[in-house]
């Protein structure tokens, strides 16, 4: 799969982009695709109910007395491990933060993360007028922007097999959906990565909202996407 553009710096946007939803139909309701400008495509892959702005949170490191009991020496390398503490920010206390498969994890910092559903076709029409780029249509899936990172090298499938079993689709009352496929990429604005989720979940509006949950290393996500809001030209689109 190909990657996607970088998302731009969406904390000083949000104040603006709310008030200019607030203030008028988004440009996705209101225009034809022909006509959306390169703010409007900014607005949808940056702030709309497709792309969102994940307070993610951050696991404390183990102490090293606990590693050594559980015969590990020294800390964890690799995607969610390296980098994360310059990136993160106190919450001004501690919190709690629920894993993918329900668990709950202690943490006193977190991180701003984008996370977006990018098989959604207003998505993927923002991101040819943007750069031309081919996207997906066979699965659904979502891209988490912003991991820290800048020296992960190798296979993209394969620096984004381990992340498979820490990542989740729920709904209430069904089956957690797992990926099919993670696929990380090493960007120079650090990294992104890629999920893939199989069409034969068959999430329709009926299901009220999905929680995309995942595990990235420390990092660990919980962001909530409401199905109401995610209809184009009067379809639900994922």
């Amino acid at each position: 799969m190909r990657i996607l553009r970088a998302c731009s710096d969406v904390l000083w946007m949000l104040p603006v982009a709310g008030g200019l939803l607030l203030a008028a139909d988004p440009a996705w309701q209101s225009k034809a695709i022909t006509e959306w400008t390169k703010e409007d495509v900014r607005l949808l892959l940056d702030y709309s109910p497709w792309a969102k702005v994940a307070k993610a949170g951050i696991i404390r490191p183990e102490s090293e007395e606990v590693r050594r009991a559980g015969g590990k020496v020294g800390q964890d390398h690799g995607v969610g491990f390296d980098g994360i503490d310059k990136k993160a920010t106190r919450t001004g206390g501690t919190g709690t933060s629920p894993g993918p498969n329900g668990s709950v994890r202690t943490t006193g910092q977190m991180m701003m993360l984008h996370v977006r559903w990018e098989t959604a076709l207003p998505m993927r029409m923002a991101e040819l007028k943007s750069d031309g780029i081919e996207p997906p249509s066979d699965s659904y899936g979502i891209a988490v922007y912003g991991v820290p990172g800048s020296a992960f090298k190798g296979d993209p499938k394969t620096l984004g097999e381990p992340l498979k079993k820490d990542a989740v689709l729920r709904r209430e009352g069904k089956k957690d959906v797992k990926p099919s496929n993670v696929e990380v990429f090493q960007r120079e604005d650090g990294v992104v990565i890629v999920y893939t989720f199989p069409l034969s979940a068959e999430i329709t509006k009926k299901d009220g909202h999905v929680d995309f949950r995942a595990q990235i290393g420390r990092i660990v996500i919980d962001q909530a996407f409401n199905l109401d809001e995610m209809e184009f030209q009067g379809k639900l689109e994922l």
